[in-house]
C-alpha cells in the first residue's frame, strides 16, 4: 500500500517507521496488531481511525514507546527503539502525550501542571515558568495561569494538557481520543488548535479517533481493522 506523503515531506527522513509490527496479548490468543508497516514524516498530521478493538490504541502506545511490539521493528528518527538505552528520557524529551482524561494534578495550577514535564528537560528552574506561560498563551489560556483544574472548563483543561504536551518542544505529539470527553463544539475547537500547531509550528501529530469529523482535520488518514491497516491515504488535497 502506498504511503501518504505531502510533496514538501518527500525528501525528509521519516520521524517514525514501523516494519511488520505485531503485538499479541494473553499468551498469544489476542492479536492487537497483525503486521503493521508505515512511515510518518516530520510535520505530518496523521489521523488513525477505526472501531473499538481495532488496535489503534495499542498502535499509539507502541509509537510512544509506552509498549513494545511482540515482533517487528519501530524506528524513531532512524534509531530502533529496542536499542534506546533510556526510553523514559526519550518520552520525556521527544514525545508529548495528550489523553482523553487530561491527567492534570488537581492541586497544581495550570502554570504548574505545564511545568511538570520540564523536570526531565533542559530548562533551568528559573526558565520554566516563562516557558509554561508562553505555552498557555499559545493555547489561549493566558488569563488562566493560576487557576486549578476544578476552576477550568473541560475544554480549558484539555488546552492545559496540550500545553503540557508541548513543554519540552517534542518531535512528536500523540493524542488518544483528545475530544472524547468534550462536547462537539469544544471538540472542534481543540482540533482547530491542534491543526494550527501542525500548520504554524510544524508539530508532527498522530491523533487516534473513531470520529470521521475529527479524523478529517489530519492531512493523512490511516484506517485500521482487526490489527491491520486497511487504508492509508493523503486527505490534504
Amino acid at each position: 500500500m502506498a504511503q501518504a506523503t505531502r510533496p514538501d515531506q518527500a525528501l525528509q527522513s521519516p520521524l517514525l517507521s514501523l516494519r511488520d509490527v505485531r503485538k499479541t496479548y494473553a499468551d498469544g490468543q489476542v492479536q492487537a496488531l497483525a503486521g503493521v508497516s508505515f512511515d510518518i514524516q516530520p510535520g505530518q498530521f496523521v489521523s488513525v481511525m477505526g472501531p473499538s478493538g481495532c488496535g489503534k490504541s495499542t498502535l499509539l502506545n507502541i509509537l510512544g514507546a509506552l509498549d513494545r511490539p511482540t515482533s517487528g521493528e519501530v524506528l524513531f528518527d532512524g534509531s530502533p527503539l529496542e536499542r534506546v538505552q533510556n526510553l523514559d528520557q526519550l518520552r520525556a524529551q521527544q514525545i508529548g502525550f495528550v489523553f482523553q482524561s487530561f491527567y492534570l494534578l488537581p492541586n497544581l495550577t495550570a502554570l504548574e501542571n505545564v511545568q511538570l514535564p520540564m523536570f526531565e528537560g533542559n530548562l533551568s528552574l528559573a526558565e520554566r515558568p516563562g516557558r509554561a506561560e508562553q505555552l498557555l498563551s499559545l493555547v489561549g489560556l493566558q488569563d488562566r495561569l493560576r487557576h486549578l483544574p476544578y476552576q477550568l472548563s473541560i475544554g480549558q483543561r484539555q488546552r492545559v494538557a496540550i500545553a503540557r504536551a508541548l513543554a519540552n518542544q517534542p518531535s512528536l505529539i500523540l493524542a488518544d481520543e483528545p475530544t472524547g470527553s468534550l462536547d462537539s463544539q469544544t471538540g472542534l475547537e481543540i482540533m482547530e488548535l491542534l491543526q494550527a500547531l501542525n500548520h504554524d509550528h510544524q508539530a508532527t501529530l498522530v491523533v487516534v479517533t473513531h470520529d470521521d469529523q475529527i479524523a478529517s482535520y489530519g492531512d493523512r488518514l490511516i484506517r485500521m481493522l482487526d490489527g491491520r491497516v486497511l487504508e492509508d491515504v493523503n486527505t490534504s488535497t
